[in-house]
């Protein structure tokens, strides 16, 4: 079961009945496979992932083809393409001989026209004169002719150059384009068989362990267009060294669209740039957490500017796996409420209760040797409910963490909307 189903159904169940979050993450059956079986399963897995791999790589090479491909048929548009230049000097020509051919018609037609009213008492120097005059604008009529015919001639081949172009253009372009969504309806079946193999894939099953706690505090306001900074803290009550501590998190502002307005990103004294959390994999302190420690990750809550003022929440779960398989998640999230409040002062936007302005200067998380708490003393919101079993990966334990998280934020949300309800 991977993170992003589990996702999936915490949010679906928070728009219906948030309770249901709160077993949003399905206990594995007790029974496990052979030994045999387990490894063709995994053998299986390696190969699927292979052939993603390769199938990525084929609609990766169809998208550039097909990038190409439009190049191409635009390229074929632009005034300074040399078949372009050529279709456009060939109609020139021809055009311009055309003109040239005119004239030429028009001169002997008055050549004759004077040969043949000459006065029947012309001289023979006149007729003479007249005739050559018809003859030479005779000459000069087939020459212009010839001339501009020939660029007619032309003409019609630049044209037909520029048209063929233009065709094997569009006609490679529709091999692109056919090529890259077969490609792309590959690589979606090949993830989906990968998919549903691991879905399917063996594991042991990962703990809910009530010696990790966690608490979320931070900024009690936060104005819109400048962000806040919260520390998710997770602490080892236990008597065991924890190998990698994980976490996932999320934050809503109250409306109904509830990631429209914040942008969530983490950052660690082991990761120390601020960055995205990932969907699947959470976020990881990358180190080993000792009996009776702690291990801050920030939290940074940046508000959109066009945030409506409101309340929003921060909702966080911890989790954690071991060198030797094991694996479990804090028995409970926690999630911490703030304000939204619009700026004061146009152009000078900034938030209040302790947050920052987004600049990333802030202290980072990294162990501490705060006393242990139970995630809930000095918080701006507290822990959640209970919940199940998972897997034995860290994106596995971390998909609890999220399905708790999601439980949190639906809850507020609904408390809020209720309160809103009956004042």
């Amino acid at each position: 079961m991977k993170i992003r189903r589990i996702v999936a159904t915490a949010v679906a169940a928070a728009v219906t009945t948030p309770v249901v979050l709160l077993s949003a993450v399905p206990a594995f059956a007790d029974t496990k496979p052979g030994t045999t079986q387990t490894q063709d399963q995994k053998t299986d897995i390696e190969a699927l992932r292979r052939l993603v791999t390769k199938a990525q790589a084929a609609y990766d090479a169809a998208v550039v083809a097909e990038q190409k491909a439009k190049e191409a048929v635009e390229a074929l548009d632009k005034a300074d393409n040399p078949l372009v230049v050529a279709a456009a000097d060939a109609k020139k020509a021809a055009a311009e001989a055309a003109d040239a051919k005119k004239t030429a018609d028009a001169k002997l037609d008055a050549a004759k026209k004077a040969l043949a009213e000459l006065p029947a008492d012309a001289t023979e120097e006149q007729k003479t004169a007249a005739q050559q005059a018809v003859t030479t604008a005779e000459t000069e009529a087939t020459a212009a002719k010839a001339t501009a015919e020939a660029k007619a001639a032309d003409s019609a081949k630049a044209t037909d150059a520029l048209d063929d172009a233009r065709v094997d253009a569009f006609r490679e372009l529709g091999k692109a384009q056919e090529t890259k969504k077969k490609a792309g309806q590959e690589l979606d079946a090949a993830k989906k068989a990968l998919a549903d193999a691991l879905e399917e894939e063996p594991g042991d099953e990962c703990e809910v362990d009530e010696n990790l706690v966690t608490s979320v505090t931070g900024p009690k306001k936060i104005t819109a267009g400048a962000s806040g900074v919260f520390t998710f803290r997770v602490t080892n009550k236990g008597k065991v060294e924890l190998d990698e501590i994980g976490g996932y998190a999320e934050a809503f502002n109250m409306s109904d669209d509830l990631d429209k307005y914040l942008h969530l990103t983490w950052s660690s004294a082991t990761s120390p740039k601020w960055q995205a959390v990932d969907q699947e994999e959470g976020f990881s302190s990358l180190s080993s957490l000792k009996p009776g420690k702690s291990f801050d990750f920030k939290l940074k809550v940046a508000v959109d500017a066009k945030a409506p003022a409101g309340d929003g929440v921060v909702v966080a779960g911890g989790a954690y796996v071991n060198k030797d398989g094991s694996c479990g998640w804090a028995e409970e999230g926690s999630y911490a409420e703030f304000g939204i409040v619009k700026a004061s002062k146009p152009g000078k936007p900034g938030s209040t209760g302790g947050s920052t302005g987004g600049n990333g200067t802030s202290q980072q998380g990294g162990q501490s040797n705060t006393p242990v708490t139970n995630g809930t003393s000095g918080s701006t919101g507290g822990t959640l409910a209970k919940t199940g079993a998972g897997s034995t990966t860290m994106p596995i334990a971390l998909a609890g963490a999220a399905a708790v998280a999601l439980g949190a934020g639906a809850m507020v949300v609904v408390r809020r909307r209720k309160a809103g309800a009956d004042a």
